[in-house]
């Protein structure tokens, strides 16, 4: 809100000492820079201008007021920072829109009379600001106003530290959470480090055994050997295989133990006189004719050479 209407004219011509007098004029917006140009205006009169937006934040730059007049214009609300006119004494805001004031309207320590009649008030708010009919009731107004809005600044102070606490006890929790969590997953990486360095120890420790092992078992089998030999019962010559001879000299000396049994019948027993022992003692004889002649004899031994 800087423009003025085309009827504003020069500021300063209408400056009366320090008093400034803009109302009943054509003005559509508060002229905040030229205000400002004007330290010495003390005194601002902004009455029925019709003015339907609230003023601007930096309308609470024009710090050096003490006294203003925002009666019957059409405001709905005040700036955030009001509060910022610290200097002001005197506020005059009959027959406007408000339902409620800015917190910092608290900070108007210099306020000593206020009227806010005609105005939709919030009826807690109406009802400490009362009537304002004379000078005694509007300083009382400005008076209990003001401790209202402290009362109102005190509480949303304590309800902002409320939720600073709720929000500083949350992050407590959530960092103390996230700690927990934390050492959670270093106890568990801990652990599985653990883990895994025992299992590389026994697999070392299983190498090594076996290995040992590998290394023993030479020297086991060596010490072994010797025992057996020096220890043990000497093993018997497996038997060697029966040549042909053998085996016929098995038959011979049978055949031969069976015809020495038959001579001696023969040639001893009474049974030397049957016709049976008469042909043995034929062979017998031609037999001893035989070896004597070393026909067996040799015919036994080229059959010996020949196998």
């Amino acid at each position: 809100m800087t423009k003025a209407g085309s009827k504003g004219g020069n500021l300063r011509d209408k400056l009366d000492g320090n008093e400034l007098d803009l109302s009943l004029s054509d003005l559509n917006e508060v002229p905040i820079k030229e205000l400002v140009a004007l330290p010495k205006a003390t005194i601002l009169d902004l009455s029925c201008l019709r003015l339907s937006s609230r003023p601007t934040s930096d309308f609470c730059g024009l710090t050096h007021l003490v006294k203003l007049d925002l009666s019957k214009n059409r405001l709905q609300q005040l700036p955030a920072d009001f509060g910022r006119l610290v200097n002001l004494q005197h506020l005059d805001l009959l027959n406007n829109k408000l339902v409620t004031l800015p917190v910092s309207f608290a900070q108007l320590k210099s306020l000593k009379w206020l009227d806010l009649k005609d105005n939709p008030l919030d009826p807690v708010l109406a009802k400490v600001a009362g009537d304002c009919l004379d000078e005694k009731q509007c300083k009382q107004c400005a008076n209990k106003v003001l401790q209202h809005m402290k009362a109102v600044q005190a509480d949303q102070e304590r309800e902002r530290q409320r939720r600073l606490e709720v929000e500083r006890e949350a992050e407590k929790k959530r960092e103390a959470k996230q700690r927990a969590k934390e050492a959670q997953e270093r106890e568990l990486r801990k652990r599985e480090k653990a883990e895994e360095k025992e299992r590389r120890r026994k697999e070392y420790d299983a190498l090594k055994a076996a290995k040992r092992e590998q290394e023993k078992k030479p020297k086991k089998e060596a010490n072994q050997a010797p025992k057996s030999k020096s220890g043990s019962r000497p093993r018997k010559p497996p038997p060697r295989k029966h040549t042909r001879s053998w085996a016929v000299l098995k038959l011979l000396l049978l055949l031969l133990l069976c015809v020495a049994g038959g001579l001696v019948a023969c040639r001893v027993t009474e049974l030397q006189r049957q016709p049976l022992c008469t042909s043995v003692n034929t062979i017998y004889d031609n037999a001893v004719r035989g070896l004597r002649s070393h026909d067996i004899l040799q015919w036994v031994l080229q059959a010996d050479s020949q196998q």
